[in-house]
């Protein structure tokens, strides 16, 4: 099959063709799949936000003065995102196509914002989403790390506010963590970063939608968003509960002063001047259409309800985990249940329990910090909870009696020299990228590498992936 055949193939003949070619991929709604993926389990959704999408597909957010349709639904999107994070009046934002670009630019304002400093740096937790790495990585922002507590997962204030330097540009925390979605001491976190003049800003593109709705159903939130003294920008992600198709993120900035050096302009050449809020500059409308479809349609009360749904889902899988002997639950503050275990081998678990129909995120180890397993809950998840539970204690005892995970021989050898493509044939993946039916032997291995080697091979086995065939 190729994208470009001699001769046109009818519509319907394409439509079947990508239908075959999405058997493979995993189940976007149904409660099943605990990442990437947030379903609301509302009928008639997807097809409110492909109509809508279809709307402005071609519209270019490029020049907003050619099609104010669109600029007028995405200062209604940076508005709602305002409203239910606590933005003062003077709060002003962007619309970007998903959390790493927010992040990015998060970044990028920060640092242009001190061109008196030559090597800025960008401090934040070590439970940090890995987009904040990339960014400094992308705008060389040299990176410091705070490590956190690995008995109760959390930073020390104090430990982060002793990592600022002079040169030090941007504070960053999480509202929550992805990885086990503990929210970060943001008011400390904040008011250090405040007496020392730098910047501060709240990854809440995992929380930002459904932690001032949980808080307004009662649940203890600490104080994450703009009500904190000393937070200078924010940034959510609609495409999570807000329920929005991918990519739609909002990144705030406390005042215009604050957001200024986000933007890019040029107009040394002879064709238009250009002038960006964010990376891109040719967008398709369709992305910021079908959420403000969407965000219409749920409504306040409508989240408020999503909330409830998923709260009750969280504390159902919650209970469900601290059932099983064996699992150690990280306590539930937001989202995301997240466990861990001394006597169960994780990853053989996340393998029983695909074999009964769930994916979930294992996560390696790092430093003194054990490996454990992600669910992110979605309201589609309320009604399984109890499917969920079973197969969860089945699962364990069929991870027992498979007991320890025994590597190939030579393999941890093979790991610092053998190209991915070697290694990947040796662990059973297929020619054309296919997975083993059990991925625990790869994740073990993966556990044991350092980071900087499981990087390596996990940026060439994508690269062995992304080759097209002639």
């Amino acid at each position: 099959m190729t994208a470009l055949p001699e001769h046109g193939v009818p519509a319907e003949e394409v439509l079947r063709e990508l239908s075959k070619l999405r058997e493979r991929d995993l189940p976007t709604h149904g409660g099943r799949l605990f990442a990437y993926v947030y379903d609301p389990g509302l009928a008639g959704l997807d097809e409110l936000a492909a109509a809508a999408h279809a709307t402005s597909a071609h519209v270019n957010g490029l020049d907003p003065t050619a099609f104010p349709s669109l600029l007028a639904m995405e200062n209604d999107l940076v508005a709602a995102a305002a409203r239910v994070l606590s933005g003062p009046p003077t709060t002003v934002g962007s619309v970007t196509s998903g959390g790493t670009e927010s992040l990015i630019l998060a970044v990028k304002a920060a640092r242009d914002a001190r061109p008196d400093v030559d090597r800025p740096r960008l401090v934040m937790p070590v439970t940090a989403h890995a987009a904040l790495a990339k960014a400094a990585a992308y705008l060389r922002v040299e990176l410091d790390t705070v490590p956190v507590d690995p008995s109760t997962l959390r930073v020390d204030p104090a430990a982060v506010a002793a990592a600022i330097r002079p040169e030090t540009v941007l504070v960053a925390c999480s509202a929550p963590s992805y990885a086990h979605g503990l929210v970060d001491p943001v008011e400390p976190i904040a008011a250090a970063a405040a007496a020392a003049g730098v910047r501060c800003h709240v990854d809440a593109c995992f929380g930002g939608w459904t932690l001032p709705y949980l808080r307004r159903l009662g649940e203890p939130i600490p104080p994450f968003d703009f009500a904190v003294p000393g937070v200078t920008s924010m940034s959510v992600d609609l495409h999570k509960y807000a329920y929005v198709p991918k990519g739609v993120s909002v990144l705030l900035h406390r005042d215009e002063e604050l957001r200024a050096p986000q933007y890019f302009g040029y107009a040394d050449w002879p064709g238009y001047t250009m002038v960006n809020p964010v990376i891109s500059s040719t967008r398709s409308g369709g992305p910021i259409a079908a959420a403000w479809a969407v965000m219409r349609h749920i409504g306040d009360a409508g989240y408020l309800s999503l909330a409830a749904t998923t709260l009750e889902a969280t504390r159902g899988l919650a209970s469900a985990v601290a059932a099983v002997d064996g699992l150690h639950l990280v306590p539930v503050e937001s989202t995301v249940v997240a466990f861990m275990s001394t006597d169960v081998n994780l990853f053989v678990l996340a393998d029983e329990l695909a074999a009964r129909g769930w994916h979930t995120q294992p996560q390696f180890r790092h430093g003194e910090l054990p490996a454990s397993v992600h669910l992110t809950v979605t309201a589609a998840v309320a009604p399984r909870v109890s499917e969920f539970a079973s197969d969860l204690a089945d699962a364990v005892a069929a991870a027992r009696a498979f007991g320890p995970v025994a590597l190939p021989d030579g393999v941890l050898d093979l790991v610092g020299s053998a190209s991915a493509a070697d290694l990947a044939g040796f662990l059973g993946f297929s020619p054309d990228g296919g997975l083993p039916d059990r991925m625990a032997v790869v994740n073990t291995l993966l556990d044991a590498a350092p980071p900087a080697v499981r990087e390596r091979l996990l940026v060439s086995f994508l690269s062995l992936l992304q080759r097209p065939s002639w």
